[in-house]
């Protein structure tokens, strides 16, 4: 079996990625970050060599797009720097590496869904500080994948549909932005394509082509539509469902410019693994379905 190293393995792709490994053939290890600091040098090359690792997937970020407007050093130090340093520490020991990267590396403003190809111009810290982890990774090691996703989603941890369902429970109306646009994706999808691509780069039988693919789920949605889906779905098991009420970005300001196009084109991947990402709602709906049980009205 073989042995895959993943950082981040406390986030919602990161355990995704543990629960997954198996059953394609991966052995997963995912230290603490006690143990593998992003943001630590020192911690991150003594990880990578306390095995004979068959690839690296890096899944760990500095994720707090608001707060990184303020804590500048960090977000650059976990997103550009720290994958730096694996790309040249897994390139000196012949290791190839995967690395997750996130739509807002885009500012937002073309009308259809970004390619591989567009130019890049983020418009937040957040999106400068895994832009330059792009680079960082590319120039670092000549046998990378990169794999763009946006709007993560799971059953547990920090996201959208779960602070919409908190919300849900103490207030009897939710203004939800509606002129953001983009891919909600499943966590465990995300996982499916990076553990596709791990066997990929580790299989001796045909060469792998370095490069960055898109990843999301199928078809496209506002905040305010993932919202809608979320309660609908809530309503059916019985929760007690707020008002929602759209409203425009400029309604609710926040410390980072969010990309009013969040949406990404995924044919370059399902041309080069073979498969296309099933729609969001049945991801979606998959995750709030497990999501729900046991909540009562």
């Amino acid at each position: 079996m073989m042995r895959a190293l993943v950082t981040g393995g406390s986030g919602q792709v990161g355990k995704a990625v543990m629960a997954a490994g198996k059953a394609f053939g991966f052995s997963c290890s995912a230290p603490s970050s006690a143990d593998l600091d992003l943001a630590n040098p020192d911690s991150i090359t003594a990880a990578i060599d306390a095995e004979d690792w068959s690839v690296i997937i890096n899944c760990g970020a500095y994720t707090a797009v608001d707060k990184a407007q303020t804590e500048r050093d960090l977000a650059h130090a976990i997103n550009r720097v720290g994958p730096g340093i694996i790309a040249q520490a897994t390139a000196l020991r012949g290791i190839p590496m995967i690395h997750v990267s996130t739509d807002y590396v885009f500012d937002g403003e073309r009308n259809r869904p970004y390619r591989e190809s567009d130019r890049i111009s983020p418009v937040s810290v957040y999106g400068m500080s895994k832009e330059g982890g792009e680079s960082a990774v590319r120039m670092g090691n000549p046998r990378h994948a990169i794999l763009r996703t946006a709007w993560v989603l799971s059953a547990g941890g920090s996201n959208f549909i779960n602070t919409m369902l908190r919300l849900g429970e103490t207030q009897n109306e939710v203004r939800v932005v509606n002129d953001q646009r983009g891919c909600p994706t499943s966590a465990n999808d995300i996982a499916q394509a990076l553990l596709t691509i791990s066997q990929r780069m580790t299989a001796t039988a045909r060469p792998f082509k370095s490069g960055t693919w898109h990843f999301v789920n199928g078809g496209e949605a506002s905040w305010f539509d993932l919202a809608h889906f979320t309660f609908a779905r809530a309503a059916a098991s019985g929760f007690k469902i707020p008002k929602l009420v759209p409203i425009p970005t400029s309604a609710y300001p926040t410390p980072a410019e969010r990309p009013a196009n969040s949406r990404l084109d995924t044919a370059k991947f399902t041309r080069d693994f073979g498969y296309a990402p099933r729609p969001w709602q049945e991801a979606i709906g998959e995750i709030l379905e497990k999501r729900l049980q046991g909540i009562s009205a």
